[in-house]
């Protein structure tokens, strides 16, 4: 809304007006006010729940320090949710495709994670939404992003224009000192590429993937491209709900994440550093910074309260709306290649209870007696049982999360 009124006041030279123009100023205060959000009143929030009696319940699963968690206040994903969108509702162009797309990210994914949560809290239901209503809801959210990016004439890349050759093609042009100087010809095209790591032709087209079926086969590309969309939005989302075991260390493991995206969509919204880097340009994908600093504001707030000790836990309100973010983030700046490496800690803890879980069916079919890979899944419950205290095993997941950041940023460069 402030962004609408100052870019009206902006016509009649209002001071300080123009400042809205700017993606680092309207980033920076989007930051401050989630941030403030979640600081102010979470407390609240957190108050609230505990008069409502809306407390984690706990399974016995002879984790030291299990049992002191039962009763802490759950659901408290709230406060991410109301202090990123806020903001953004504030700060952000709504008429931007992209905005739009992780606006109902958020508002979809959070609800989905709302459902399960009050099952478990007041239908006193420990299993919560079953795991298919779960899986359904990341299917439709899936589907939605990637026939919208498909489908839109606001979703495009901007391709260099190449001659017979295959060679770009180059035009001169003078600036507005008089002096010429030579760029490359583009143009804004419908595009289902990708950026690929560590490869110098670092463009990848979903469209070769049934490259085989013949010259018809790229108006079936729309399935290849939702059935990626759907496998990276499902597979980040459990992986960030897996990793809410801990205090603090989805939290914590997302700020990082968040950032790392951040700096992504940058460099991907603007054209000079996007040329030198020789990436994708994506017009119009800058707005997403100031979404994307809102959310870590939000998360950073959140985690002054949901560090340990933690005085509130997340629950799926929280967990599944962030991994959700987090992968259509990746997905709408068309870095979701880099997701392997930069999420690795969500989709390591996701592996784990994978293997944990087959492994263990198939020696019972074999054996008759189920084995165990470790010694309790997801990953951070088998450093539990081998005794490391809480603070330790999630300040490790969370330099483990700092190096893949700064591995992903290395790609960019490294081909």
């Amino acid at each position: 809304m402030l962004y609408y009124l100052f870019d009206y006041l902006n016509q009649f030279d209002f001071p300080g007006a123009g400042m809205f123009h700017y993606i680092s100023f309207r980033s920076s205060l989007a930051v401050i006010i989630s941030l403030s959000i979640s600081l102010l009143f979470g407390k609240k929030i957190i108050l609230y729940l505990q008069k409502q009696q809306i407390g984690e319940t706990v399974r016995e699963l002879g984790l030291e320090g299990q049992m002191q968690k039962k009763g802490t206040p759950t659901m408290g994903g709230v406060v991410i949710l109301s202090a990123t969108l806020l903001p953004v509702l504030l700060l952000c162009n709504l008429t931007n495709i992209y905005v739009i797309l992780m606006i109902l990210t958020t508002i979809w994914l959070g609800f989905v994670g709302f459902l399960d949560d009050y099952i478990k809290v007041f239908k006193k239901n420990k299993e919560g939404l079953l795991p298919k209503f779960k899986m359904l809801g990341q299917i439709i959210l899936g589907c939605i992003v990637a026939l919208t990016m498909y489908f839109s004439d606001q979703v495009v890349v901007r391709e260099k224009v190449l001659n017979a050759e295959g060679m770009p093609i180059v035009q001169t042009v003078r600036d507005e000192q008089g002096k010429t100087k030579e760029i490359y010809l583009t143009k804004d095209v419908k595009s289902t590429k990708v950026n690929v790591p560590f490869f110098k032709n670092n463009e990848f087209d979903y469209a070769r993937l049934i490259g085989f079926m013949g010259e018809g086969s790229r108006k079936y590309t729309w399935i290849v491209f939702s059935l990626i969309v759907i496998l990276v939005v499902t597979a980040i989302s459990n992986g960030a709900n897996i990793t809410d075991g801990l205090d603090g260390l989805a939290a914590g493991n997302s700020a990082i994440i968040g950032i790392t995206l951040g700096i992504l969509a940058y460099v991907s919204g603007n054209t000079i550093i996007a040329d030198y880097l020789n990436i994708m340009y994506i017009p119009d994908t800058g707005e997403l910074v100031v979404f994307i600093s809102a959310f870590i504001g939000a998360v950073v707030g959140f985690l002054w309260y949901n560090s340990y000790p933690a005085q509130v836990f997340m629950g799926d309100t929280g967990s599944l709306a962030i991994g959700g973010i987090i992968a259509v983030f990746a997905i709408l700046i068309r870095k979701e290649l880099l997701i392997p490496i930069l999420c690795g800690v969500f989709i390591v803890e996701n592996i784990s209870v994978v293997m944990q879980v087959s492994w263990f069916k198939h020696t019972k079919r074999k054996y008759g007696e189920g084995r165990r890979i470790f010694l309790m899944a997801p990953l951070h419950h088998h450093y539990q049982k081998k005794g490391y205290p809480e603070p330790k095993i999630v300040t490790r997941f969370w330099i483990v999360g700092i190096l893949l950041a700064v591995i992903t940023f290395v790609t960019l460069k490294i081909r």
